[in-house]
């Protein structure tokens, strides 16, 4: 969102629909990070100038599937995985990967919904987190672009 040629907000949208759900997960994060980090480094740098600090939204749309759902191997052949990995599926990893989005300042909201093919073509979803809801992620863009706005 560009307001009077200052950059306010920007959204990251991915959806994955399976069914290789264990290859495209780390596709997804590596994105996710490498956009964050490059939109923070170039802000640093005052390529955005005059711009405020912009707003950064992750947007996750996950297929409501088998495979994203079920737990998830792992390997510990070197190290240990960290428990909250163990028996954990797609679903509830991309859950804490949103989160540690948010918390560790990369964005300033994310969101994860999931649905179907069905569901989905008539609006349903759910959320899978309080804290990546979608509303919850309109409201913290809205909050801030209405600093911008005219009055």
């Amino acid at each position: 969102m560009i307001i009077n040629g200052n950059l306010i907000a920007s959204i990251e949208l991915k959806s994955h629909v399976g069914p290789s759900f264990g290859n495209n997960f780390n596709n997804r994060v590596e994105e996710a990070l490498g956009s964050a980090t490059d939109i923070w480094r170039a802000y640093r740098e005052g390529v955005f100038k005059p711009s405020p600090q912009p707003w950064l939204g992750y947007l996750m749309v996950l297929e409501d599937h088998k495979g994203s759902k079920s737990p998830v191997r792992v390997s510990e052949r070197h190290f240990k995985v960290f428990p909250e990995f163990i028996n954990s599926s797609y679903a509830k990893r991309y859950e804490l990967f949103c989160e540690r989005l948010v918390r560790e300042r990369l964005y300033n909201s994310a969101c994860l919904i999931m649905t179907n093919h069905e569901s989905g073509l008539k609006g349903k979803y759910t959320e899978p987190s309080e804290e990546l809801t979608f509303k919850f992620f309109v409201k913290s863009l809205i909050a801030h672009s209405a600093t911008f706005s005219k009055k």
